[in-house]
């Protein structure tokens, strides 16, 4: 069962999760398979180009979201089973040898348990069941119908809520992976009544010993309307992985109908004892070895399809993703086909299994770390805030707990203690919240917070644990940081899935930790002030979990935006007004992808430096090499704790080359080109002693991102700087970067 969520990730992640269903193809395959008299070269057939040229132009014409509105539901079923070729031949051996699996010591416990699993039924089973509805007008809603899990008894959101890519052009399509493959146009067919083209591919790399497949896959484009109708991709060495998807014609638009996966996971190994006899020619014989292979299978099948539908704004209020069942209770309704008698066997012996072993808990720990927590009964660690690294604190060690839902629905206390070895010095926070329901994210918070923050930082509330993660390494190099003393209370509220609100009142006490004087009046003083922050991103999508909203898939465009105001007022010395605002965004053309991040904010009144604008630079000019990690704003060449403006624009822009190239291993790599620059001011600068600089001319960095650097799941990146600042040390103007490819951008 160890092996649960690697499966699920690896039928997921590596296959896309996204095909679909047909009856009428069979028949037409077998002879399919026959016609391969193409002469093959070591390069791509032009008309074979051509004709997936025209299939990526015309995609989302031909898909169902260029309709103003659709429904249609779905059957899925995922297992890890033997293949069924073999399973008698498997619960032969397995009866035969039983008495071994007790003799040997070197079978580990679940070896031995999975091959007994095997014998009676499959060794995980999970089955979902969901609607689907499509308006331009009103967006995405999806229904989780049902579902049930195999060895669970509370549903994992985070898990139920995997789509697979059925709006999503194949990969095999798309312009960038032209260059892994080479396409060969083997016929023109008649297909489920319309004549469709035969594609045939192979990976470029792939060389064709004499017992692998001459292909490792066929497309199947109608010739009418240049629509997907069957992609077929199998595995390069002669065993039965395949992968399939399907699409029908329905409403003048391609629908995904059928999908299904059968991967080979591993090779299970059961000798055979030859019969007892004295004689050496005997005693000699080798043991009979029989092998098993164990597969991963998906089976999805898509079905009820209609368009247009009737548009209540009802149907699709909340967020994206409504749970509507989860004990299986209902799933027999939406079954194409009855389950077997093995299926059967397996959610009772699994099920059973899951209580000795408590799965549940296992399974909830291993999703609380995709949201960046560490999940022990009634308490959720925060996995950011265990270990940082900062110039003012050097090292420093935390641990942030807080009281989950096992304890109480809507009650939830939280604190975190920490301490770093730099100062020397202890900080701590105490907070609790009270939701006001349990249908959205809508709760009050107070805190009272005694810790120690870099002077100058760009808000980063309603950011994620993953933008908050690339920010991590963002004051390696700076020490400019203050003293925050203070309470605060604030309620945050999700007016729907792509909108947030939150507003906090607060009253702090805040002072320089380093060689600071403001106005001649000191360096430490009482601010009282209110902050409203807004979040808007319209195409990403969410769902309640008892937790809170989870985000399934954050989509561009993103707005956030912070309007802080201080008050004369409840002892505060200050009176300034400051926003900020952060644009994210990326799309995709011919010539690649290009994603941006357009950021800015301005100071209106005196205010500390810490509530001016540090420039976010990385670098620092005592090594002889910047090297750092990646940061969400930061820039890897601007040395750090240098600059500050009270007001400022920045931009990050990053382009992906449509080229895409193996260099070892199999994960595929590509290339980023990137653009950083930003521009800002100070109005009264001698309001601030201490040795520091405004940035009033256009800073910029040029990059060269090598994602999947030697195939690894690491991006590297080297930097220089250019335009003004560029000075004729070498080693100011360069910076490695690294980043961790599941960061994105």
């Amino acid at each position: 069962m160890k092996s649960f969520f690697t499966f699920l990730s690896l039928c997921m992640v590596i296959f896309g999760y996204s095909q679909s269903k047909s009856k009428t193809v069979n028949s037409e395959n077998e002879k399919i398979q026959e016609i391969e008299t193409v002469i093959l070269e070591n390069k791509s057939d032009p008309k074979a180009l051509e004709i997936l040229r025209k299939a990526d132009r015309l995609y989302y014409f031909n898909s169902p979201r260029s309709l103003n509105s659709y429904s249609y539901k779905a059957y899925e079923k995922v297992s890890l089973d033997i293949d069924q070729d073999s399973i008698s031949n498997f619960k032969e051996a397995f009866n035969k040898n039983i008495h071994l699996f007790n003799k040997k010591k070197r079978d580990s416990l679940s070896d031995i348990s999975a091959r007994q699993i095997f014998s009676k039924s499959k060794l995980f089973l999970w089955e979902r069941a969901q609607e689907f509805k499509y308006s331009k007008r009103f967006g995405e809603k999806v229904n989780i119908l049902d579902n049930r899990i195999s060895g669970l008894k509370q549903p994992i959101n985070e898990l139920i809520t995997l789509q697979s890519n059925r709006n999503k052009i194949p990969h095999q399509i798309t312009q960038e992976n032209r260059s892994l493959y080479h396409f060969f146009l083997s016929d023109t067919i008649e297909l489920v009544g319309r004549k469709t083209f035969v594609i045939n591919f192979r990976e470029v790399s792939y060389k064709k010993p004499i017992k692998k497949r001459k292909f490792t896959g066929t497309v199947y484009i109608d010739t009418q309307t240049f629509g997907i109708k069957k992609i077929e991709s199998l595995s390069k060495e002669n065993d039965e992985s395949k992968i399939s998807s399907t699409w029908t014609y329905f409403n003048s638009k391609w629908f995904l109908i059928e999908e299904r996966v059968k991967l080979e996971m591993s090779r299970m190994v059961m000798e055979e004892e030859s019969e007892q006899d004295n004689s050496a020619e005997k005693r000699s014989q080798k043991k009979i070895r029989k092998s098993f292979g164990t597969y991963a299978y998906l089976y999805a099948e898509y079905f009820d399809f209609q368009s247009p539908i009737e548009e209540h704004k009802s149907d699709f209020k909340g967020y994206t993703y409504n749970l509507k069942n989860a004990d299986g209770k209902t799933l027999d309704q939406y079954r194409t086909r009855p389950l077997s008698d093995r299926e059967m066997r397996t959610y009772k012996t699994i099920d059973s299994l899951g209580k000795i072993y408590r799965i549940d808990s296992k399974a909830k720990f291993a999703t609380g770390l995709i949201n960046g927590q560490i999940r022990l009964k009634s308490l959720d660690f925060d996995v950011g805030e265990l270990v940082n690294y900062n110039l003012y604190e050097g090292l420093r060690l935390g641990l942030k707990a807080k009281v989950n839902e096992n304890f109480d629905a809507y009650v939830s206390p939280d604190y975190y203690v920490a301490y770093g070895f730099k100062d020397d010095s202890w900080k701590y926070g105490l907070g609790i919240d009270f939701k006001t329901t349990l249908e959205k994210n809508s709760f009050f918070r107070v805190e009272y917070t005694d810790d120690v923050f870099a002077s100058g930082e760009f808000h980063r509330r309603l950011w994620n644990f993953k933008m908050r993660m690339m920010n991590y390494g963002n004051n390696i190099n700076n020490d400019k940081y203050y003293h925050h003393k203070g309470v605060s209370v604030s309620y945050l509220n999700d007016v729907s899935n792509g909108l947030t609100l939150a507003f906090a009142a607060r009253r702090n006490f805040e002072e320089a930790q380093f060689d600071y004087n403001f106005r001649n009046e000191g360096a430490g003083f009482h601010n009282f002030n209110t902050l409203f922050t807004l979040k808007y991103s319209p195409n990403s999508t969410n769902i309640m979990t008892p937790q809170g909203k989870s985000i399934v898939e954050q989509r561009n465009p993103e707005l956030y935006f912070n309007f802080e105001k201080s008050f004369n007022a409840f002892g505060g010395d200050f009176n300034y007004t400051r926003f900020d605002a952060l644009f994210i965004h990326n799309f995709k053309t011919l010539i690649g992808t290009t994603g941006f991040r357009l950021y800015g904010g301005m100071v209106f009144g005196d205010a500390p430096i810490w509530k001016n604008f540090t420039m976010n630079g990385m670098a620092s000019n005592s090594r002889d090499l910047n090297f750092n990690l990646t940061s969400f704003l930061g820039f890897a060449t601007l040395e750090g704790g240098k600059y500050y403006n009270d007001r400022f624009i920045a931009y990050y822009f990053t382009h992906q080359l449509p080229w895409y190239f193996k260099s070892f291993g199999q994960n595929v790599s590509s290339v980023d080109l990137v653009l950083r620059g930003t521009l800002g001011a100070m109005k009264r600068p001698q309001n601030h002693q201490f040795e520091y600089q405004q940035l009033d001319k256009l800073y910029q960095e040029v990059g060269l991102e090598w994602n999947n650097f030697l195939s690894s799941y690491f991006n590297l990146g080297l930097f220089y700087r250019v335009g003004y600042y560029t000075t004729g040390n070498f080693k100011e103007n360069f910076a490695l970067q690294f980043k961790l490819k599941l960061l994105q951008f």
